[in-house]
């Protein structure tokens, strides 16, 4: 700390397993994330009478469809050239170095693709179990700003996806990277993801919303709250240097708008799903 200035150097890996296999931060606040948010969702199950017995499906459901969609969508939206010409590092976390493919990680995972693989996910899990799709959405979007948040405290811890130059005193120097104090944006994300969550939470026991209400607050808090907070980030790709509005923007303007439309039309009672 020096004149209000933070300065962050820390290993993202906690400790290796093997010589080529870390076990970083990150995934430890991913998993813990996640398991979070399952708790929420499982409460609100218990609260409104739901079996259990296939929650643990939808957990499944939920991971698979969060992993595969953020990665594709990374590969897709950010970096298409590339993952297209070599598609197995699209699927595994692994990279060709020096003529040797190496374990390190998915280095790419967007959140506008993830939550178009949950989305999908969900369809198919309400298909299978025979539930209503924005009931479930509903409960669903209660307990994944949690997972969300911690996802961004990963990403803190890992350096990476940080914001742009400040001459504020909030400013964090991300050592590994450059000595320029910048936005924190992983945390900007993380604390409004917290907050989002205690707002909607708050609605759900007071206001008793139900049939895609809450998922269309969800969507359109979250989203709007990373469309404002893109201001303050870096780019994460070259292109979007000659962009208005850079890629994180353009892909949460449909989330927004989606979002709007579905709690007017819910609330309006305009459909019966």
């Amino acid at each position: 700390m020096d004149d209000g200035i933070f300065y962050w150097d820390l290993d993202p890996v906690l400790f290796w397993i093997t010589d080529t296999f870390p076990l970083k931060y990150y995934g430890i606040l991913f998993v813990t994330g996640l398991m979070l948010g399952y708790l929420v969702v499982k409460r609100v199950f218990r609260r409104e009478n739901i079996p259990l017995e296939s929650l643990d499906s939808l957990l499944t459901y939920i991971v698979l469809g969060t992993i595969i969609g953020a990665r594709l969508g990374h590969c897709l939206f950010y970096q298409p050239d590339y993952f297209l010409s070599h598609p197995i590092e699209m699927f595994l976390p692994i990279q060709k170095i020096e003529g040797n493919y190496q374990f390190i990680g998915y280095q790419g995972l967007a959140s506008h693709g993830g939550a178009l693989g949950v989305f999908i996910s969900i369809i198919l899990y309400c298909r299978k179990y025979k539930l209503k799709l924005f009931w479930v959405l509903d409960m669903v979007a209660l307990g994944t700003p949690i997972t969300g948040a911690f996802i961004r405290f990963g990403n803190f811890m890992n350096s990476e996806i940080y914001g742009k130059p400040t001459n504020g005193n909030w400013g964090v120097v991300f050592v590994q990277d450059d000595m320029i104090p910048r936005h924190p944006t992983q945390l900007y994300e993380a604390f409004s993801y917290l907050l989002i969550f205690v707002i909607l939470y708050s609605i759900y026991n007071r206001l008793k919303l139900r049939n895609g209400q809450i998922f269309g607050l969800f969507l359109i808090l979250l989203f709007l709250a990373r469309f404002l907070i893109e201001f303050f980030k870096e780019n994460q790709v070259a292109f979007e240097n000659n962009m208005t509005l850079n890629m994180g923007q353009w892909l949460s303007i449909p989330f927004i708008l989606v979002g709007f439309i579905i709690f007017l039309v819910k609330k309006k009672g305009l459909t019966t799903k």
